[in-house]
């Protein structure tokens, strides 16, 4: 059984900077993409990027250029470095990970605002 532990989410003023970090506690599986999602109210929810195991990166229209995803293999950890955030960023950020099958953190929340 894969868990994920978000965490990272917070309140910030726009243009601010968060990191958000996912740790999978799947010790001796071989984790394939990792990645993040996001739900803002009334909205579908949408990539915000993805990762893969040797390193090959896919972005968000909405989020190229500001954020940029990362993963350390030995912790199973994937982080996701969130720059210039907008109030449109606000949402609840999903941790993302394919291991055999997908997997979905709890959701953290983003909230952008002055």
């Amino acid at each position: 059984q894969v868990q994920l532990v978000e965490s990272g989410g917070g309140s910030v003023q726009p243009g601010g900077s968060l990191r958000l970090s996912c740790a999978a506690s799947a010790s001796g599986f071989s984790i394939g993409t990792m990645g993040w999602y996001r739900q803002a109210p009334g909205k579908q929810r949408e990539l915000v990027a993805l990762i893969s195991k040797n390193g090959t990166t896919d972005y968000g229209g909405s989020v190229k250029g500001r954020f940029t995803i990362a993963r350390v293999n030995a912790l199973n950890t994937v982080y996701l470095q969130m720059n210039a955030l907008k109030p449109e960023d606000t949402a609840v950020y999903y941790c993302y990970v394919n291991v055999w099958g997908d997997y979905w953190g709890q959701g953290t929340q983003v909230t952008v605002s002055s």
